[in-house]
């Protein structure tokens, strides 16, 4: 394969000496200038476009650092190779610290210096073809193991190695991407008809059930509190199992990540729902039942999540835990600072409960705002509007300072998102409530096969408003349109991220145990 095209500056005082080097990347298609002092490189870059240098650090007149610092005042993005015949410690940490490209120790050979060149100029079209290739031999595989899937287990693997896929082939040019969406499309429709069949024999059959929201602090947090461990229970709103890779990466420079292991969210995957019951250790329709004044109906102005400090202290009663405890939800950059600054009272509880808010309120911003919608398209760039978040967040600032303590982090969510694009008709009475993905009321009108319903709502551990309530869930990627105003609606709404629903996004979601490195 030609590399012509590309152009390349070889500053080194003895170059004389490298003449068969030269030839040899000449013969492989390069475009290759010469220097042999700092001056007359800095001069040819100031003149013509390179790609790439090869910088000699132990040059007469202006050495190799210091031309490499002028280097990146011209153009901080070239990429510049340090070749030297020095091995000292400090020299290198100087160069490193210049954000030098690559480092290499004389001699070296031609070998070395292709791939070298490989690394840096074609990193993208190795990944691509590396990547490519890698799912392609995958793909037979994992369309088996999806209609190979009967467990809980077997479904939390599909979709984890379905995520490892997407994010190594966002490195590459999208030739996948399209074979990719579809086994994720084929996936997530037999995991709907999976839930289907399973999710009411779950909540009645706890043995056969997957970890989910009612028991999350009973099985993750309580048996540190036992061990006379503090923890910090943190729950970011509305975040998904990609996403919680993507971060993972970030976040594993300061942690050792004990246990990943995601778990199910219960349905409805909303807020009102899944999060009220993660804090009461509690399913719906029982929190309803023991706590009437911490439950807040679909209908009520009132916030849906009101009570969840409460609900946390009603667990601890019922385990018999004394621990002390405090929650705190945080919802914008005062808030955030307020909890940094009260980290040291903090510390002195047992178990500290906080929410944080911010993917969720992205979720919402892009609907109803275009320009999130423009910076959030799609998946790829949802995830990446997360991460720019974690790493200038209150979040972020928080794990840092608490990997100096003794402290157990438990990092979760309530539910994830998906992308909606297909709508459901529906019809109801001005009591329905609002969500996209999952309607609650009486005289709904729908069709049965479009839908996951629940008709009665004491099999699904629901509240119960009047004799006839009944649930019904969107799945894949649906979402529930009226039939009045429906092109306006149905414009406004297709491809935003939503939740309540069934999808392996909404439903598959991380927990995390950390603990610092330190």
């Amino acid at each position: 394969m030609s590399e012509s095209g590309i152009k390349i500056l070889w500053v080194d005082d003895e170059i004389e000496h490298l003449k068969a080097h030269i030839l040899f990347l000449k013969e492989k298609g390069y475009d290759l200038d010469t220097a042999t002092n700092g001056y007359d490189a800095l001069e040819m870059v100031e003149k013509s476009f390179y790609d790439l240098i090869f910088l000699d650090e132990n040059m007469p007149g202006i050495t190799g650092l210091e031309t490499l610092g002028k280097l990146k005042e011209l153009r901080s993005e070239l990429p510049v190779i340090m070749i030297t015949k020095s091995e000292e410690e400090d020299i290198m940490d100087q160069a490193i610290g210049n954000q030098i490209a690559d480092y290499l120790i004389k001699p070296v050979n031609p070998r070395q210096i292709l791939l070298s060149i490989k690394k840096h100029l074609n990193k993208r079209d190795l990944v691509t073809k590396t990547t490519t290739s890698g799912y392609q031999s995958q793909f037979g595989q994992i369309a088996l193991q999806i209609n190979d899937s009967f467990t809980h287990n077997d479904w939390s693997e599909v979709y984890k190695k379905l995520i490892y896929w997407e994010l190594e082939l966002e490195q590459g040019d999208g030739t996948m991407d399209e074979v990719l969406s579809m086994q994720k499309n084929e996936a997530t429709q037999t995991f709907t008809k999976f839930i289907k069949r399973n999710y009411l024999s779950w909540l009645n059959e706890p043995d056969e059930a997957p970890l989910m929201s009612h028991n999350l602090v009973k099985e993750k947090v309580l048996p540190h509190l036992n061990k006379q461990q503090k923890v910090f229970f943190i729950v970011i709103d509305n975040f998904r199992y990609d996403q919680w890779e993507v971060l993972k990466k970030v976040i594993s420079d300061d942690y050792l990540v004990e246990d990943d292991s995601p778990y199910y969210s219960i349905l409805p995957t909303a807020t009102q729902y899944a999060r009220n019951s993660i804090f009461a250790g509690l399913l719906p329709s029982q929190i309803k039942e023991y706590y009437p004044q911490y439950w807040v109906d679909d209908d009520s102005e009132e916030g849906k999540n009101k009570y969840e400090s409460e609900l946390l202290g009603t667990l601890l009663e019922r385990f018999r835990m004394k621990n002390s405890y405090a929650y705190r939800k945080i919802t914008d950059s005062d808030a955030g600072k307020n909890l940094l600054d009260d980290l040291h009272k903090l510390l002195k509880n047992d178990l500290n409960a906080i929410v944080f808010n911010f993917v969720d309120m992205l979720s919402h911003a892009r609907t109803e705002v275009k320009m999130i919608k423009e910076l959030a398209r799609d998946e790829a760039a949802y995830r990446s509007l997360t991460q720019s978040w974690y790493m200038h967040s209150p979040l972020r600032e928080l794990l840092h300072r608490l990997k100096e303590e003794d402290v157990k982090i438990v990092l979760t969510t309530d539910h994830g998102t998906t992308r909606v694009q297909n709508p459901v008709k529906v019809i109801g009475d001005r009591a329905v409530n609002t969500n996209l993905r999952y309607k609650q009321g009486k005289n709904l009108s729908y069709k049965s096969k479009e839908v996951y319903e629940i008709l009665n709502p004491s099999e699904g551990h629901l509240p119960r408003y009047n004799v006839s309530t009944a649930y019904i869930f969107a799945c894949n990627n649906d979402f529930f349109a009226y039939p009045n105003n429906y092109n306006h609606y149905v414009g406004y709404y297709r491809d935003t991220f939503q939740h309540g629903g069934i999808s392996l996004e909404e439903i598959i979601i991380p927990c995390a145990t950390l603990s610092g490195k330190k």
